[in-house]
């Protein structure tokens, strides 16, 4: 008798979870580079005590298999920061995270104190020689070419390091708008495109999350009034069967 409130509670830990992940991709929609995710739900079947007969009866849960990243590529806006940079196409940023190597989309980048271009919060970008790129004070006009050569008025002190992954799907999200690779291999964009005075937006459509934030809610409250219906029905049941009623 409890097994339709059963599946109503899987189905509302599922919604739960999209709720979550719904807020999340709204609360970053002006993050730059940041990447949509999306919930993954699968049907859960289990047997029931009618199993051993020919045509058996099976119950249908919804499991919460995941999430998954939604890889399109966000709308560039021009900033005219020689400093801001938008990759065209795939690939990641590599900068250096203390523990190891991180990646990110998110190309707004600045100078340190010791001249070190480094994100928002301070993490070096790295160039393909492993080491930080560092610009020096008396160093001016930066340029950098669509293939990551950085130049300045003295001539080229550096080329960055851009590199892809054989499943972009297994990297994990480490805060920051900053990945690590998932136990992958990096492998380095030979032929990167960056667009220099520019950075990726956030591929998040608010209009459609919030779409889809209004489905979840009226999902969930649908399936909170079949437990609260079901919840009557056994009460009454019970009320027959015990001859109170």
């Amino acid at each position: 008798m409890e097994n339709t409130s059963y599946i109503a509670l899987s189905r509302q830990t599922a919604l739960w979870r999209q709720l979550d992940v719904v807020s999340n991709n709204l609360a970053n929609m002006n993050t730059n580079g940041y990447q949509a995710e999306q919930t993954l739900f699968s049907e859960y079947l289990m047997n029931t005590r009618d199993s051993h007969f020919r045509l058996p009866e099976k119950l249908a849960y919804t499991q919460d298999a995941g999430t998954y990243r939604d890889l399109t590529a966000g709308p560039l806006e021009h900033t005219g920061n020689p400093l801001d940079l938008a990759i065209n196409g795939e690939g990641y940023f590599e900068v250096e995270d203390g523990a190891g190597p991180a990646y990110t989309r998110g190309g707004r980048f600045t100078l340190d104190a010791e001249g070190k271009v480094v994100t928002a919060d301070g993490r070096p970008l790295m160039t393909d020689a492993g080491t930080p790129l560092i610009i020096a004070p008396n160093e001016g006009d930066v340029t950098i070419s669509a293939t990551g050569t950085v130049s300045t008025i003295n001539g080229p002190v550096g080329k960055l390091r851009l590199v892809s992954f054989e499943d972009e799907q297994k990297m994990r999200r480490i805060g920051g708008g900053l990945f690590d690779s998932g136990g992958q291999q990096a492998n380095p964009i030979t032929e990167p495109r960056l667009e220099q005075g520019m950075i990726e937006k956030s591929n998040v459509n608010p209009v459609v999350e919030m779409t889809r934030m209004i489905q979840v809610q009226r999902s969930y409250e649908a399936a909170n009034k079949l437990i609260e219906s079901e919840n009557d029905r056994q009460l009454n049941a019970y009320a027959v069967l015990s001859g109170t009623k």
